[in-house]
């Protein structure tokens, strides 16, 4: 049975962090590899990122396998989470060994953080070393193949998408070669992922499905609700979407990497504008190698690219459509249900 979710590419586990009320409104997540790690690489196409280890996944560069990957608010401050993973991992004596005792290891954890400082009302309160711990901790103890909490927790907790509330969002699709491909996204971009003229979201154009159109008068509301929003809150254009894309195919550095790339064209279908100055979007890409790419289908890699790019739009979309409303000292951020309805066709 699956989830529709990126714990779907069996053995990779996801757990949330999250921190709301008295100021924080934050969080982190954690995507768990199997132990033993995953390849992995990572793309990065705003101009405004904050990462950690990501040059460790240049296809040149030593390390081939990654045990966790790190999603995190609080912007560069909120990179001190993965430190917390990085010790939990080294108990466990998962990473890469660097000496004659199996304990001699270095845990590699790629993170890249979202800004949402300030949004609960309290600037200092972000993600530390502890908060890492917990959600790699909630990761461990998911369980194989087991749900992702979508919408406001995690990464995701204090995340906005324009003028809207933000989030966590995942997807997962199966080839017909059998292989798995699935993402999760945390969604807080400087655009925005609705048609202002029709009130439908850009990434459920791509969807294949038929759209259900907002009323005339539901438009006229919303439009009027998101103009005195822009007025309250008068935020700073900072912001950043990022992605996993996970797999259980058999892929070199290189091609994960190239994976990591195409999967921004997911991005680009869900948000607009995208990949702005003040946005960092950063795509990783996990590949645990437990299915081989059919030698005989020499464009079977383009399936799972194109399959990519997909998941990633559909998690945005979910990401969006899970999301509450928040209100508070922070700012106000209307979720997308509660301005257009929530039905779906």
């Amino acid at each position: 049975m699956t989830v529709d979710a990126l714990t779907d590419v069996a053995g990779v586990r996801v757990g949330h962090a999250t921190r709301r009320g008295e100021g924080w409104l934050t969080g982190t997540t954690v995507v768990l590899a199997p132990e033993g790690g995953a390849v992995a690489a990572v793309d990065v196409r705003g101009g405004g990122p904050g990462t950690k280890e990501t040059d460790a996944l240049d296809p040149r560069n030593l390390v081939q396998k990654v045990e966790a990957v790190v999603l995190t608010g609080g912007s560069a401050y909120g990179l001190d989470a993965a430190s917390g993973v990085m010790a939990w991992l080294e108990e466990r004596g998962r990473g890469v060994r660097v000496g004659p005792d199996p304990a001699h290891v270095v845990p590699v954890v790629p993170a890249a953080c979202v800004f949402d400082l300030g949004r609960g009302g309290d600037f200092r309160a972000r993600p530390d070393a502890a908060t890492g711990r917990t959600a790699v901790a909630a990761a461990d103890a998911s369980g194989p193949g087991a749900p992702v909490p979508q919408g406001c927790v995690g990464a995701g907790t204090g995340a906005a998408v324009g003028p809207l509330k933000g989030g966590v969002g995942s997807a997962s699709t199966v080839l017909d070669s059998g292989v798995t491909v699935a993402a999760l996204v945390v969604a807080n971009a400087a655009g925005s992922a609705v048609d202002p003229e029709t009130g439908v979201l850009y990434g459920e154009l791509f969807e294949g499905r038929r759209i259900a159109y907002p009323e005339e008068g539901v438009l006229e509301a919303a439009r009027r609700r998101l103009a005195e929003i822009a007025a309250e809150n008068a935020p700073p254009p900072l912001n950043t979407t990022l992605a996993v894309v996970a797999t259980d195919a058999e892929l070199s550095k290189a091609q994960a990497q190239k994976l990591a790339g195409t999967a921004h064209d997911g991005i680009a279908r869900a948000v607009r504008p995208v990949h702005l100055l003040s946005d960092g979007d950063t795509v990783f890409a996990l590949a645990t190698g437990r299915r081989p790419l059919d030698a005989g289908q020499p464009l079977a890699l383009n399936d799972l690219l194109a399959a990519g790019a997909d998941m990633v739009t559909r998690a945005i979309v979910r990401a969006v459509r899970s999301a509450e409303p928040v209100a508070g000292p922070g700012g106000s951020w209307p979720s997308y249900g509660e301005l257009y309805g929530t039905s779906s066709v």
